[in-house]
């Protein structure tokens, strides 16, 4: 039941805020496409509900207020920074012959986000007029597909298809017209459907049943440890793609992402020096990815990998080099080289 903010005590108005903590993050994730940068605005969005109580006391229940306080600041924040992006949408792909371009430092790119923190979510997360699903609302493909809408076309359309919120909520809350919070919503969605016309649904892909997930997975992760290129791609579709931010490179068919993996992870020089933990983001299965470090017992961060399955096969290796992810991921600093096996459960 919604609460207004003036029917909480002040003593405990900080608990009370605290209880929308996991979908205020994961709604400034989705406007920024960033896990780190989330965990930053949450806590300003929470910050500045506390410090203003006072004069918020009359504007209606505490949980669309918070909404207004977190998507003003995430508003504000990539009102004064580049879109996230994917190498996908950067330039185009790579035939993949060597070693992979350096990062690009004028790149914003996009971040994974933890399943662990998903699952935090209240059980009444999306509202009943919501078109996504929690699931679909937070795959890459839909994210990446949203950073490229303008900030407040990507705020509509989160508040109305994703949350389920109303046009006169979502109005009031950007503080415009119904009719122009409508605009934006049509424009918005036009967009999407643009993303991928070849596809009736837009970018959704079609879903793969557990078992299909987990013998992907587990063949995946076979093929890694036996360096098998032929394998591995095997597993995947025929346009599948491979990316690596922060470099910009990426490579687009099972023939090209074979010879990178010959050319890099799979190559003599790099065989035996990295370790592959399951993981989850976006909801997508993936790894963490450990490397070898200075001390011949150890495995360091590295990265980590994650697989957009479509139907019964692979359409995308989606990598990030990023290691400031495996905090939030609670992913261990490091693996010990005898027992890497034992880290993964």
């Amino acid at each position: 039941m919604e609460i207004a903010p003036q029917s909480v005590p002040e003593s405990e108005f900080q608990q009370a805020i605290q209880r929308y903590r996991a979908e205020l993050h994961l709604h400034c994730y989705r406007i920024t496409g960033s896990l780190l940068d989330a965990d930053d605005l949450v806590q300003e969005s929470l910050l500045r509900a506390w410090r203003g109580r006072g004069g918020f006391m009359a504007r209606g229940p505490l949980r669309a207020w918070l909404y207004r306080i977190a998507t003003n600041v995430c508003l504000d924040a990539v009102s004064r920074r580049r879109a996230r992006i994917r190498p996908t949408d950067h330039g185009p792909a790579e035939d993949a012959v060597g070693p992979h371009g350096p990062p690009v430092a004028e790149a914003t790119w996009l971040e994974p986000y933890p399943d662990s923190l998903i699952e935090q979510l209240p059980d009444d997360v999306p509202g009943p007029d919501a078109i996504y699903e929690t699931r679909e609302a937070v795959e890459l493909a839909f994210l990446a597909a949203i950073q490229l809408l303008p900030p407040r076309q990507r705020a509509v359309l989160l508040l109305r298809d994703v949350l389920g919120w109303s046009a006169a909520e979502t109005a009031a809350l950007l503080e415009t017209s119904v009719a122009s919070a409508n605009s934006a919503l049509q424009r918005a969605r036009a967009t999407l459907k643009q993303r991928a016309p070849e596809r009736p649904e837009g970018w959704r892909m079609q879903a793969a049943s557990e078992s299909v997930e987990r013998s992907l997975v587990e063949r995946y992760l076979a093929a890694w440890d036996a360096a098998d290129a032929s394998a591995l791609v095997a597993l995947l579709k025929e346009d599948a793609t491979l990316t690596m931010p922060p470099a910009a490179s990426w490579y687009c068919g099972r023939a090209a992402i074979a010879r990178f993996l010959d050319a890099n992870p799979f190559s003599p020089q790099w065989r035996g020096l990295l370790k592959l933990v399951p993981t989850r983001g976006n909801r997508h299965p993936g790894f963490a990815v450990y490397h070898k470090g200075e001390r011949a017992d150890t495995f360091d961060p590295f990265g980590m990998m994650l697989l957009r399955i479509d139907g019964d096969a692979i359409c995308e290796i989606a990598s990030f080099t990023d290691t400031r992810l495996f905090v939030p991921f609670g992913l261990p600093p490091s693996l010990p080289g005898e027992s890497v096996g034992e880290a993964a459960h």
